[in-house]
């Protein structure tokens, strides 16, 4: 097997006589009926990770916003309105989405850096529960739109405590020389600013230093700096309501020590006792990415080539029909992704694969030096692909995207289909 016993554990996915399923649905059946690329999502793990971590903050005023960034497919933010959950949002494209599976309005936070007049006109008019402010000139504009629709704009400001979230620097967002957030020591006078203006409501603070944090204690001195500006705010009679500690938490890809949710809730928990705070966190691939898989195949195989007098080894190439522009993980990030197969495959030698797209790029590749048994036809499902897959994805090389299944106990539906090339020309005009 190419991925440890754990791994798999932690994954939706797991055999049942050498076949991979999700839930009780076959892989293999489901890309007989709907074709591959696909990509598939377990309702059952989304729900259970995201009461997981509910459970983790029992006792506490709370709101689970999740993060529609990590997987906008209508179907999966449904799941999640079901549930009670909240929604983050860093577009109106992403409001809209909320909206469409009937979200409340007054459970969405609007984060980023570069929000719109557009974006921030349709936030006001939809009535959402708080913008996270990120800069001086945004605050300006939101106070400025909210005087010309006669609105009140709730608003809290997003601090950059420069923390180091020891993570990958594309997914770090809490260092000073990150674009996220209003640096701490120049928050209050902003927060004065916003207390005197009739246009905007102070509601809280807000943080989110980055993704795929494995050890709290970043997240902990984080909290210690909000609670810090907290206490400074009150003695100049400036009262928060709310405070929002973002997410981040991290995922097992390979081998990596999974977040401690419950240990860090105890913490959190601890920490907020006597004060009256009303606490968000913003989860997002916490509650995706081990939902879901790409389920692919192999299109040809390209066996190692060359003499033995050759001063460099070849490579194995296995050519499968997914490609970067289906998830761009590894390619963007160099990102690792489990790879097993659907079917178990006996008849075969195990080998060492380069598991590579049909992308004209060399950089399109999805896993890198993997033990797999592989004839051509066989299906392949990559792990760990339920956030920053689909929306990540691309019409590169006027590829269509993948289709989409949502996956329940004994039964799947389609809820994405499968791009065609007629999808992708109907926008544009001679």
């Amino acid at each position: 097997m190419s991925v440890t016993p754990e791994l798999l554990n932690a994954t939706a996915a797991h055999y049942r006589n050498g076949e991979l399923f999700i839930e009780n649905v076959s892989l293999r059946e489901i890309a007989d009926s709907v074709g591959t690329p696909l990509y598939a999502y377990s309702s059952a793990m989304l729900t259970q990770q995201y009461r997981r971590l509910d459970g983790a903050l029992a006792g506490l005023a709370h709101q689970l916003h999740y993060a529609v960034k990590a997987n906008s497919t209508l179907a999966v933010l449904q799941t999640f309105a079901k549930l009670g959950a909240g929604f983050d949002i860093v577009s109106g494209g992403e409001l809209s989405r909320v909206l469409a599976v009937g979200g409340n309005p007054e459970q969405v936070v609007f984060s980023g850096v570069g929000k719109s007049t557009e974006e921030i006109d349709f936030a006001l008019k939809t009535g959402i529960e708080c913008f996270n402010v990120e800069s001086a000139g945004e605050l300006e504009r939101i106070s400025a739109r909210a005087t010309l629709l006669q609105k009140v704009a709730p608003i809290a400001l997003r601090i950059n405590p420069n923390v180091d979230p020891k993570t990958h620097p594309y997914i770090s967002t809490g260092l000073k020389e990150n674009k996220f957030g209003i640096l701490q020591h120049t928050a209050l006078a902003l927060y004065q600013q916003a207390a005197a203006d009739p246009h905007l409501q102070v509601r809280g603070v807000a943080c989110h230093i980055g993704s795929q944090i494995c050890e709290p204690t970043p997240l902990f001195d984080a909290l210690d700096q909000l609670l810090g500006l907290i206490d400074d705010l009150n003695a100049q009679g400036i009262t928060l309501t709310d405070l929002d500690l973002g997410g981040g938490f991290g995922v097992t890809y390979e081998d990596e020590q999974p977040f401690d949710v419950d240990a860090w809730g105890r913490h959190v928990v601890g920490k907020l006792a006597g004060r009256r705070l009303k606490l968000s966190i913003e989860p997002g691939r916490f509650l995706t990415a081990n939902a879901g898989v790409l389920v692919t195949r192999v299109e040809y195989l390209k066996p190692e080539e060359g003499s033995d007098d050759d001063q460099q080894q070849g490579k194995n190439f296995a050519v499968i029909d997914a490609a970067m522009n289906d998830l761009l993980r590894p390619s963007l990030y160099q990102a690792w992704h489990g790879v097993l197969p659907v079917q178990e495959n006996r008849s075969a030698p195990t080998k060492r694969w380069e598991i590579v797209g049909p992308v004209c790029e060399s950089g399109d590749w999805l896993a890198k030096s993997r033990n797999l048994a592989l004839h051509e036809g066989d299906l392949l499902s990559i792990l760990s692909a339920g956030a920053y897959g689909s929306v990540l994805s691309s019409n590169y090389n006027s590829r269509n995207r993948a289709a989409e299944v949502m996956v329940s106990g004994e039964s799947f539906r389609l809820v994405r289909r499968r791009e065609s090339i007629q999808d992708q020309l109907s926008t544009e005009v001679l």
